[in-house]
């Protein structure tokens, strides 16, 4: 097992893990956001019909079941055991396969290289103590030629007014704490990163959040939320 989770993070998320699958719950924002995000993924891979998919961080399973929803063989991976108790009491609502699994990334790099046509690692790499390690695992994972998808929070003025102060603070879009602006991710360090890992670095597109409206779209602001788009050559 691998030495890079942060307990106190997995204990923070494992608190809401019940209200995971509310929509109005304390995870409303990741529902705006994943239909947008599994768009992008989508367009990203071409189809997911017949692709193995692994989702990184996969937390109680939003992603996860959209990605088997559209055809992938998924599974999905984290260390929050509530999360995951979670995700797979929801599969017998949806009704999918997903293959569930507490293991950290770099084991599962280890056991099975180069075993996925796609990667997801969405809002995760900001919760551990070394996100480079987990983008190294992500990328021995994919395939060659395969996609890899990366989303994280940019660190700099703006991002922290709206993604703590304002989301956590002002309009409770988040519970207090969620995010610790310290280990928000520079793009520039993201692609560091990603290079040092033998990805190709695809493209980089933001998401725009709007509270009020309760939506979201993808945009070419990166200053707050980003996609990183990476393939194993």
């Amino acid at each position: 097992m691998t030495t890079n989770v942060d307990r106190e993070e997995i204990a923070r998320f494992e608190k809401i893990a019940a209200s995971w699958w509310d929509p109005n719950g304390e995870m409303a924002p990741l529902h705006v956001l994943n239909p947008v995000r599994t768009r992008y993924i989508e367009q990203a891979v071409g189809t997911l019909k017949g692709k193995t998919a692994v989702d990184v961080g996969c937390g109680g399973g939003l992603l996860t079941e959209a990605l088997a929803a559209r055809g992938a063989a998924v599974t999905g991976i984290d260390l929050a055991e509530d999360l995951l108790a979670a995700a797979r009491a929801h599969l017998r609502v949806s009704r999918l396969a997903v293959d569930y699994r507490a293991v950290p990334a770099e084991t599962l790099a280890a056991e099975r290289p180069g075993a996925f046509d796609l990667v997801t690692c969405l809002e995760m790499l900001e919760h551990v103590p070394d996100p480079a390690a987990v983008v190294a695992a992500c990328a021995k994972l994919a395939r060659p030629g395969a996609p890899i998808v990366f989303s994280t929070l940019n660190r700099n003025a703006k991002a922290w007014a709206l993604a703590i102060v304002a989301a956590e603070y002002v309009l409770g879009l988040l519970p207090r704490g969620t995010h610790d602006y310290a280990r928000f991710i520079r793009p520039s360090e993201l692609e560091r990163w990603t290079r040092a890992a033998g990805l190709d670095v695809i493209e980089i597109r933001g998401i725009a959040y709007n509270p009020l409206l309760k939506s979201a779209s993808l945009s070419d602001d990166c200053d707050v939320n980003y996609l990183m788009l990476c393939r194993r050559p």
